[in-house]
């Protein structure tokens, strides 16, 4: 087994509770991972898909189960409730088996850099709607991520890695890109205007590290489409991993320099150049 050593880790948006969830990357992941501390940015049991359909499966189980040994080893874990998860606001200051909750963090980097974290629904105003179901259409959503469970279980079959065929469907819809790069300006300026250096957080399903007048925007991803997770190493660097039979770095941002990795366009093509695709897009004046 790969043993990943980092300094802080971020993951969100595992939606446990669901057939789309990835539990069985994001526990090799976790079983793999020694950091200090381990935030939880939301969306990890999805109580609202539970509330419409009973659906689950042991490795979502492991999943918690290996969290909780995390917090019991000394690891710190912080949980902060997502819109899917949204009943646990209400146990915010308490600790649970270890773990603790909170409504939003602030994580202090190695290199003295500050960011606030928070699931990320906050910046989904009234007007956009519910992440993608404007833009795409639930139908269409659902459809998308139906199709990407049957292409991957056709694709373990034959032995071959996991392609996020959701995320390549989605980086080439206008308005969905158009929403990512309208979502990211607000959640940097929200920084900017209160003194963080970024903003870490989840939520629309597209993990991405960028730079933004200025500010860090650093989204972990998800364990349904991209499965990513966002870890820091012991310098302050933050790296946007994938996690699956060809783990590959998305990204990355020390304070030299934002870049994706080059290790992406060999391991993970397809995903890498989307990523490349949507940092090229700039915020409109």
């Amino acid at each position: 087994m790969i043993t990943y050593r980092c300094r802080a880790a971020f993951i969100s948006d595992v939606h446990l509770g669901t057939p789309d969830c990835k539990a069985g990357y994001l526990l090799d992941f976790l079983r793999s991972l020694r950091c200090e501390k381990l935030y939880l940015v939301g969306d990890i049991v999805d109580m609202e898909a539970l509330g419409k359909r009973m659906w689950w499966h042991a490795d979502h189980s492991a999943v918690l189960a290996e969290i909780f040994d995390m917090a019991r080893r000394g690891v710190d874990v912080t949980y902060i409730p997502g819109n899917h998860d949204a009943p646990m606001r209400g146990l915010a200051g308490q600790t649970f088996g270890g773990v603790k909750i909170a409504l939003d963090a602030v994580h202090e980097g190695a290199d003295g850099r500050r960011y606030r974290v928070s699931h990320g629904d906050e910046f989904d105003p009234e007007q956009v709607g519910r992440t993608w179901l404007v833009h795409l259409g639930e139908v269409m959503h659902r459809f998308i991520c139906w199709t990407n469970r049957r292409v991957h279980k056709m694709r373990q079959r034959m032995e071959l890695p996991y392609l996020p065929l959701s995320i390549i469907i989605k980086s080439h819809i206008g308005k969905a890109l158009d929403y990512i790069r309208s979502y990211e300006a607000r959640v940097a300026a929200d920084a900017r205007e209160r003194g963080f250096d970024g903003h870490i957080c989840g939520h629309i399903h597209f993990g991405h590290v960028r730079a933004i007048d200025g500010v860090l925007y650093l989204n972990d991803g998800d364990w349904v489409e991209h499965c990513t997770a966002l870890v820091e190493d012991d310098t302050g660097a933050m790296e946007l991993l994938h996690w699956s039979e060809q783990p590959a770095a998305l990204g990355r941002a020390s304070r030299e320099l934002v870049l994706p990795s080059p290790a992406a366009a060999l391991a993970l093509a397809p995903l890498a150049r989307r990523y490349r695709d949507l940092s090229e897009l700039r915020p409109a004046a």
